[in-house]
């Protein structure tokens, strides 16, 4: 097990503690013969908690890169929701957080493409409710048949996209070549 080195503390009491403090929701998804795995940690000794977001590239035989982890984000005092898809050209990673400590403070969608080789992040994007008047929530991340569209659905109470077409609380979005480009998604609410 890699134990993130983004500003986590490692636990004193050896790994039952590793598996304490480690959320309960964990995905994994395959890349270039590499297993990752993307999930949340309760940062030690925060209140209200504060979750770190890791991805993790596992060791194995057929993996041609060392054991590594990168923090993709954070979510306070809001257990983030995970989806994570991969293929040969990257690793998308998506979650639903909260970034304020108000009760209040919307929820927000992040998603990462990660180059499986050297654990950076290459695209950053996501969704939010316009001026934060609402939240959005992601809950799948698809690859297509072509492998190289991204979708991404979930609910929302708002509008995320000046661009986005039709209406209802559910979202679709589609990014066209979302491991080669910096396309931006169609959005379509229903």
């Amino acid at each position: 097990m890699v134990l993130p080195a983004c500003g986590v503390e490692e636990p004193t009491g050896g790994l039952d503690e590793v598996f304490d403090v480690r959320e309960a929701e964990l995905v994994s998804a395959v890349s270039r013969g590499c297993v990752f795995e993307l999930t949340s940690v309760v940062r030690a000794g925060t209140l209200p908690p504060i979750h770190d977001i890791f991805l993790s590239r596992l060791a194995s035989g057929t993996c041609a890169w060392p054991a590594a982890s990168i923090g993709l984000g954070t979510s306070i005092n809001s257990t983030p929701s995970l989806s994570l898809v991969a293929n040969d050209l990257g690793v998308a990673a998506g979650f639903t957080v909260k970034n304020g400590y108000s009760g209040s403070s919307p929820r927000t969608v992040g998603i990462k493409h990660v180059d499986p080789e050297l654990l950076t992040v290459v695209r950053n994007t996501g969704f939010a409710v316009y001026l934060g008047t609402g939240s959005v929530f992601l809950g799948y991340l698809a690859i297509g048949a072509d492998g190289t569209t991204l979708t991404a659905g979930g609910t929302k109470a708002g509008i995320i996209s000046p661009t986005e077409t039709g209406s209802g609380s559910n979202f679709i979005a589609t990014f066209p070549d979302f491991f080669t480009s910096t396309t931006p998604p169609s959005v379509v609410a229903y």
